[in-house]
């Protein structure tokens, strides 16, 4: 099922998500409509918080592959930072220059309860901190410094 993504200024994109203790029936429901959700909008990523459920989940899609994770924690980031362009579906339309680490090492769990304990880089490293951001109630905005925001904020109104 498609779900309805939750778009900016939507105050639960701002609730740090809470962790899932028990992954049932209705938390695999949820992350299979928002694989659906995903793939429908072209996207990359999508986190818990932007269907409406303030939850520790989100999805991802590359081409073939199709991930889900589960109370993800980042705990390593590489000292390498690159500045690329983001977009965010909650954000339609509006795509931002964002410095991140290049690499990252995570913890969480899979759909069967498993951990899951993998490094990323580039474009998925990319994808999964801005997930993870969004499970704890930041924005891609957020990560911009005062003067970019103040030069967008007439570009971000527009948007939303």
């Amino acid at each position: 099922m498609i779900l309805k993504i939750i778009k900016y200024p939507n105050p639960i994109l701002r609730k740090k998500s809470k962790k899932i203790e028990i992954i049932d029936r209705k938390i695999k429901k949820l992350a299979q409509d928002m694989l659906e959700t995903l793939k429908s909008a072209q996207g990359l990523g999508l986190a818990a918080p932007q269907v409406g459920e303030s939850i520790s989940l989100f999805v991802l899609n590359f081409g073939e592959k199709s991930l889900v994770f589960i109370n993800p924690e980042i705990i390593k980031k590489s000292k390498k930072k690159e500045v690329l362009e983001e977009g965010c579906l909650s954000f339609p339309g509006l795509f931002l220059k964002i410095k991140r680490p290049k690499e990252i090492e995570i913890k969480a769990l899979d759909l069967n309860g498993q951990e899951i304990k993998r490094k990323f880089n580039g474009l998925d490293a990319r994808v999964i901190q801005h997930e993870i951001d969004h499970l704890n109630g930041i924005l891609f905005i957020d990560r911009l410094s005062w003067l970019e925001k103040l030069k967008l904020k007439k570009k971000i109104a527009a948007v939303v």
